[in-house]
């Protein structure tokens, strides 16, 4: 395959929207500099929340390597878990698939037309896990934003997906108080692995609506992994139960806190956009 013929899917689940590149022959190793290109809103790929490569695996259908915005490879990512299980059903007619990442493995199945649920596997809870920089509970750790005697969000819920997250429970998920508390949160000291930042605010024990500041690619449409340390964070605190519907911009995701197993269980959509070709000097 020559660089000039490196095929990619555009893809989104729940509206959080990838450039996926096929990488199993040919290795794929962008720069930093490309991947900001490939996911420009201005680019010929029309842009992305994330790039995502889908590379050889010994010891599952494929690896799944993520990228974010800014450059930076992150561990995992939910929404793009099920665009990649689903392209891997279509491609082996199976109806569930392994599929490995820096967070871990993870099986995807067929959920419907269109629609598939991931295991995302057992949320981290520890300190040690999430990771903080100090020994806290992590139900509701010591951390606030605005002013000592009256802070405008206090004592979020941090869980780790494979990734990083901090929960906020609040009533305040307006455009400028995400970007403005979730860019100040995102690189705070007590996370020395940075950390994406989740505003929740719970409508009912089986309904919240989520929005979600990411580390590495700001405010998105949706964040599956967002949306699974919402609710183990929210149910852990008893404010809601362990089944809910999250509803994020882009969309609705259910996601399912398991009793019996202690995984999580994500189910949500898979859009496919359009195809493409990138461009000889962003496909290295």
């Amino acid at each position: 395959m020559s660089l000039s013929t490196r095929p990619y899917v555009r893809m989104n689940g729940a509206g959080n929207d990838f450039v996926v590149v096929q990488a199993f022959e040919q290795p794929f190793r962008p720069e930093e500099a490309q991947v900001r290109a490939i996911c420009d809103r201005g680019a010929t790929t029309g842009g992305c929340d994330q790039l995502i490569a889908m590379e050889p695996s010994e010891s599952a259908d494929a690896f799944m390597r993520v990228w974010n915005t800014d450059g930076s490879m992150v561990e995992t990512c939910g929404n793009a878990l099920r665009c990649v299980g689903w392209l891997l059903m279509q491609a082996t007619g199976k109806d569930e698939v392994l599929i490995d990442t820096l967070g871990g493995s993870t099986v995807a199945r067929r959920a419907g037309d269109h629609r598939v649920t991931v295991d995302m596997g057992a949320p981290r809870l520890d300190w040690t896990q999430v990771p903080l920089a100090e020994e806290m509970d992590t139900r509701g750790i010591e951390l606030q934003v605005g002013p000592i005697d009256a802070p405008l969000l206090h004592t979020p819920g941090a869980v780790s997906m494979g990734n990083p997250h901090v929960v906020f429970f609040t009533d305040r998920q307006d455009d400028a108080f995400v970007r403005g508390s979730g860019s100040l949160v995102e690189h705070h000291p007590l996370f020395p692995e940075g950390v994406n930042v989740g505003f929740a605010k719970v409508l009912a024990r089986d309904h919240i609506r989520l929005r979600v500041w990411e580390r590495g690619a700001g405010l998105t449409r949706a964040c599956g992994t967002g949306a699974c340390a919402a609710l183990v964070a929210t149910a852990r605190r008893g404010l809601t139960d362990r089944k809910a519907t999250v509803i994020v911009d882009g969309g609705e995701l259910v996601i399912d806190w398991d009793e019996a197993s202690g995984h999580v269980f994500m189910t949500g959509p898979v859009e496919v956009e359009r195809t493409g070709t990138l461009p000889a000097s962003l496909a290295a």
